[in-house]
């Protein structure tokens, strides 16, 4: 019912105490000055401006209209500059959410991209599977989540609903196969998955222990599995004190060595694809587009990285 312009002028209108002052200050014509009063008072229902001679007063609902009038427009101008800031990539948040080995290598070199290019941008960082990552999106808990999903499943994996999201590739990481030091098979250039039968077996993440009996399955054997932990510094562990054998990421591999642990390529191959979600409206909030730009450039580093050392 009442705009920011109608305040303008029962603002100007007060301080100037004619149609004419008070066009010349907003620099418009008297005729619109008028017209837009008339206006207001359609709309509010009641005169508020009075005609005395050459000049005018405001009327009860006129001085009402003009005494908000100030703190109004200046929380508008307020709010004009603080979306002014946003837009510009002079402030912003991003809540991003991301799974334990990203969150050690892509996600680091990300940040210190924004806060290098954009320090006014603030981010804020939480840990999380993707399951969860997916959820707290869903629920408007965070607006960036970096995911991953395995070869032959789909993100959501049957428990969330994809449809709102928008994915961005980050990485492909290949899954190695990683046995002790000491293992009749360590000298080898690649294993076959479906050798390993007789094996026991150490799992990780759900996903992750998903993918194993997957794996096992298409090799035709159900995996023994004698260990289950999520803590890969104790998978780890597990391995180099000869308790059994994992299928580990890469990514994760690059960030808990142990000198007793030998990884292997595995036939068939097997990858995890890595990929950035949000929303579609999210993607178009200037900060959260710095981010995901931003972890782009990270797994491209991080892809060229792992080229580079394998010789690839």
């Amino acid at each position: 019912m009442i705009d920011a312009a109608g305040l303008r002028v029962m603002r100007a209108i007060a301080d100037e105490g004619s149609f004419t002052a008070a066009a010349l200050s907003l620099g418009y014509s008297q005729p619109a000055i008028s017209q837009m009063v008339r206006r207001l008072e359609t709309r509010t229902g009641t005169t508020l401006v009075e005609r005395v001679g050459r000049s005018v007063r405001l009327t009860e609902a006129g001085a009402v209209l003009a005494r908000h009038a100030g703190p109004v427009l200046s929380a508008l101008d307020a709010a004009e500059e603080e979306v002014a800031a946003i837009a510009g990539l002079r402030s912003g948040r991003v809540r991003l959410m991301a799974f334990p080995s990203a969150s050690a290598t892509l996600v680091p070199k990300a940040l210190a991209k924004v806060k290098a290019k954009h320090p006014g941008v603030s981010i804020t960082f939480s840990e999380g599977e993707p399951r969860e990552s997916l959820a707290a999106l869903r629920a408007g808990e965070c607006d960036l989540a970096v995911a991953f999903v395995y070869e032959g499943t789909d993100l959501g994996r049957g428990e969330e609903d994809l449809e709102p999201f928008v994915t961005t590739p980050l990485l492909d990481d290949e899954v190695l196969l990683a046995v002790p030091r000491s293992h009749p098979l360590a000298t080898s250039t690649q294993v076959d998955m479906a050798a390993l039968q007789d094996e026991t077996w150490i799992a990780g993440c759900p996903r992750c222990r998903g993918h194993l009996l997957q794996l096992a399955s298409t090799a035709g054997y159900v995996p023994d599995v004698a260990y289950e932990t999520e803590d890969y510094v104790a998978v780890m562990g597990l391995i180099a004190e000869g308790l059994g054998i994992a299928v580990i990421p890469d990514l994760i591999l690059k960030t808990v060595h142990h000198e007793d642990v030998v990884a292997l390529p595995m036939t068939p191959a097997s990858r995890r694809h890595i990929v950035a979600v949000t929303t579609p409206d999210l993607q178009r909030v200037p900060a959260v587009k710095a981010t995901l730009d931003a972890l782009v450039e990270s797994a491209e580093a991080a892809a060229k990285w792992a080229a580079q050392s394998s010789g690839r």
